[in-house]
């Protein structure tokens, strides 16, 4: 990813066809995840539309699906419990904002071979990548510890561990996925992973929520104009359209090699990780609307839902929230260290490569590695607002992804860059709509904080 430069080319120079990929040992930045399997990737591309989408699947699932972790999870249980079915349609928008904003993730990572961070640092310098990377590192470790501290409430739920046991074995399983797995492996398991998903859709059903006032929250904009129901509108938007998302898918579709002429069919991935994303979003504002708002239960502690829906849904729903908790957080828990290590190593030119050895790519893995024991030991603290932070930094997550979204936009314009890919027509139009979307949310936010 970060060690190419992006070629650029002149009125009178004739743009290849295809970007040109390092040879299979030159270990490049993000570049080198998929030698083992490329060769038999592209053996399988042949073979068929339908076999080629499996070939493809992958970044915009688990971008898609790593959206839905214990810090999406406890702000939607939240965005229920508080306001019912009546914020549903700020879930609804940011969902099209994702499918916009990943698939322009995952077209720039196919089209330049390059992500994000190393496209910044090639077009507007070394210093703004560095600080892009270190701001995106700041809110990841902000948001690792929410995952950390899901997994603790949902085994403290579940098995009656506390979080001083539940915590450390949690991080040691995530380092140990990837300092010791191949692509291939990380990527099956974290798929495996995924499917845990369907206990929110089955917890919202058994929660009996009122269809027809749900329907009604998803396309009729309503918002109390208060400090906190913006507050909480504007953490719904980060949560959903994290910036460690797109910088992760983009990253992710360069390492898995998808080749530029099967772009359609990661258009389709990317689509499918983000609609899921907001359909399990949803059922879980159903699942506590129903329950919690309908009797004025508050929320104060990440496993809150779970308990609450267990006297008023069955202790099957409950224990459904628990397990999809503890999922959500190891799925996530492994993507956001490893998408902060792949920024961190394309902001500063280092090597990344998750089927290279510890030798070969010690930055990136110990990017990794740090941002799990710092968030560990973070969530260890005894009595930290864990809560309070959760939704704190997934409100940062929404003002970091507004400046990420100009860097965004502008390099996907770029002709030189994306050739007949460049981000036109329709696409753009989409892509200012959704930016003007997150920014009146924040600006709404900045005067609601002003005002009161």
């Amino acid at each position: 990813m970060c060690g190419t430069a992006v070629p650029a080319y002149g009125p009178s120079m004739a743009r290849p066809q295809t970007t040109p990929r390092p040879a299979p040992r030159t270990r490049r930045p993000g570049r080198g995840l998929a030698h083992r399997i490329a060769r038999r990737r592209s053996q399988t591309i042949r073979a068929g539309s339908s076999v080629t989408l499996f070939a493809v699947l992958g970044p915009g699932l688990l971008a898609g699906l790593s959206d839905d972790d214990p810090a999406g999870i406890t702000t939607y249980s939240l965005l229920g419990a508080d306001y019912g079915y009546r914020l549903l349609w700020v879930l609804a928008l940011s969902t099209v904002a994702l499918v916009v904003f990943h698939e322009l993730g995952a077209r720039m990572g196919v089209v330049t071979g390059q992500g994000l961070l190393a496209l910044v640092r090639t077009r507007f310098g070394r210093r703004a990548a560095t600080y892009g990377a270190a701001i995106l590192t700041i809110a990841n470790v902000g948001t690792m510890c929410a995952e950390l501290a899901g997994i603790a409430a949902g085994a403290e739920l579940l098995f009656h561990i506390g979080k001083g046991v539940s915590v450390p074995i949690a991080a040691a399983i995530i380092a140990l996925l990837v300092l010791r797995g191949s692509f291939k492996r990380v990527e099956h398991v974290l798929l495996a992973v995924s499917a845990v998903f369907v206990t929110y859709i089955a917890s919202g059903v058994l929660a009996h929520p009122d269809w027809l006032a749900a329907g009604k929250g998803l396309v009729l904009p309503s918002m109390p104009l208060t400090r906190d129901a913006v507050y909480l509108a504007v953490a719904t938007v980060g949560t959903t359209l994290a910036p460690w998302g797109i910088a992760f898918i983009q990253s992710y579709a360069v390492d898995k090699q998808i080749p530029r002429s099967q772009l359609g069919l990661e258009r389709v991935d990317v689509i499918t990780g983000a609609a899921l994303t907001g359909v399990i979003g949803v059922f879980i504002v159903m699942a506590c609307a129903a329950t919690l708002h309908a009797r004025g239960i508050p929320i104060v502690e990440a496993a809150d839902a779970a308990r609450g829906l267990e006297p008023l849904a069955g202790p099957l729903a409950g224990t459904l929230f628990g397990v999809g908790i503890v999922g959500a957080g190891f799925l996530a828990g492994a993507i956001v260290p490893m998408s902060t290590a792949y920024s961190v190593c394309e902001g500063l030119d280092r090597p990344a490569d998750v089927n290279a050895s510890l030798r070969e790519a010690p930055f990136f893995y110990g990017t990794f590695v740090a941002v799990v024991v710092v968030s560990a030991a973070i969530v260890l603290v005894p009595g930290l607002p864990l809560i309070g932070i959760l939704v704190a930094t997934q409100a940062l997550n929404a003002v970091l992804v507004l400046f990420m979204l100009p860097f965004l936009i502008t390099l996907a314009r770029d002709r030189d860059l994306m050739g007949d890919d460049a981000l036109a027509g329709p696409a753009l139009l989409a892509a200012l709509t959704a930016f003007a979307f997150v920014a009146l949310a924040i600006v709404a936010l900045g005067y609601l904080a002003i005002a009161s």
